[in-house]
């Protein structure tokens, strides 16, 4: 028991030291002694995760931090995800996220920032990358609507903004708006714009977005 709570410990700093390869051949370590991926990524990828995140949102650690934690973690979850695949552990995952950039933006940063912390929390992810056409979005939707999904957008200029709107209209016209909750972000989006295009949400940042997308796959 104490080896396993070192193991996540140890796994838990490299994230919050930014260590990229120390925290690939921990993980690699850990599931081949036995843990399982749900372990791994709950008792030790994640809480490091979050004291970065924290920290971020603190304005203790800055963008440059929190992308090399971010790149931890994703070669973490190259050894994770396969047996992931394998089975075991579904139930205990949070929900689907499709993430995306909107059509006519190709920002990632911020997109790439939020789809980890939404993969570190017990989303499995659907990428989609940037500059999206709406209508792939819709396919998208379409073809995990028997999941718990959340659909997460961002827009860094406000061109892009608006074709939030656009979005959520087909979503609505194409009868899947029940199936899907909605979290759009981005520098130009605020509350009333949530409110007025008719999403879910919206996050300041990639720790909120985790936190706003856990939530609403509870409600």
């Amino acid at each position: 028991m104490v080896e396993k709570e070192e193991q996540f410990e140890k796994l838990k700093n490299a994230i919050i030291n930014q260590d990229i390869e120390g925290c690939k051949n921990l993980t690699k370590e850990a599931l081949d002694a036995g843990l399982s991926p749900i372990e791994i990524v709950n008792k030790g990828l994640t809480p490091g995760m979050k004291v970065v995140g924290d920290r971020f949102e603190n304005g203790e650690a800055f963008l440059p931090q929190i992308m090399m934690a971010a790149k931890a973690m994703q070669g973490a979850m190259e050894y994770i995800e396969p047996e992931l695949e394998k089975g075991g552990g579904e139930e205990e995952r949070v929900g689907t996220a499709i993430t995306f950039v909107q059509e006519g933006d190709i920002h990632d940063i911020g997109h790439r920032l939020v789809t980890t912390m939404l993969q570190a929390n017990g989303f499995d992810i659907v990428d989609l990358g940037t500059d999206v056409p709406d209508d792939t979005v819709l396919e998208e939707i379409e073809k995990n609507k028997d999941k718990k999904l959340l659909l997460v957008g961002s827009a860094l200029m406000t061109t892009s903004m608006l074709g939030q709107k656009e979005l959520m209209n087909l979503i609505r016209e194409s009868g899947v708006r029940d199936y899907v909750k909605i979290m759009l972000g981005g520098a130009p989006v605020t509350q009333k714009w949530i409110d007025e295009i008719g999403a879910d949400a919206t996050a300041e940042n990639a720790a909120e977005a985790a936190r706003v997308g856990i939530n609403l796959m509870q409600k």
